[in-house]
């Protein structure tokens, strides 16, 4: 509950922390995790009566604030969120479950950090053709997503001002 990974906070009943922490490390340079959200998505989509690969995404991002331990090099201030941190850019199917994430300063504009995390979508998921994006991704990202990656982005803007449910947002 104090957050972040506290290793030396684990039950007593677990190994060492020093052992549960190079497990760790070493199931996350084999990409263990990465199979094992990629066979739970799959799974959960195969139960909703969904193909396990998906056909189109939703792109979004959202700034954060940094811990003190962020280096400075890597985060930034968003100045619309008024937020000094980082900010994740992720790629969900349109169930939610997550495809793709790529962090960076908050600073970024979300056009520009969306060009590495459509790339890494592109690169894992061949089979999505459409994705969903806010104003926020307007401009030459939509060509660039076209010509390079093959892949179309429609922006999803708001008509009326205020809190009103999108449709693939």
């Amino acid at each position: 509950m104090r957050g972040g990974i506290a290793w030396r906070a684990l039950p007593r009943d677990f190994p060492p922390p020093t052992t549960v922490y190079d497990i760790f490390c070493r199931w996350t340079k084999a990409g263990v995790w990465q199979r094992v959200t990629d066979v739970l998505r799959d799974r959960i989509r195969v139960r909703a009566g969904r193909r396990p690969t998906p056909t189109a995404a939703i792109i979004d991002s959202q700034s954060m604030r940094g811990a003190d331990t962020v280096p400075g090099a890597s985060s930034g201030w968003n100045n619309g969120k008024k937020v000094g941190g980082r900010k994740r850019h992720i790629a969900t199917d349109t169930m939610g479950l997550l495809l793709a994430v790529v962090v960076t300063a908050a600073s970024t504009q979300d056009r520009d950090g969306a060009h590495p995390l459509l790339a890494r979508l592109r690169e894992r998921f061949s089979t999505i053709t459409l994705t969903w994006a806010d104003a926020g991704y307007t401009g030459r990202l939509v060509h660039w997503a076209h010509q390079i990656l093959n892949l179309a982005v429609m922006i999803i803007k708001r008509a009326d001002p205020g809190f009103v449910v999108l449709p693939r947002r």
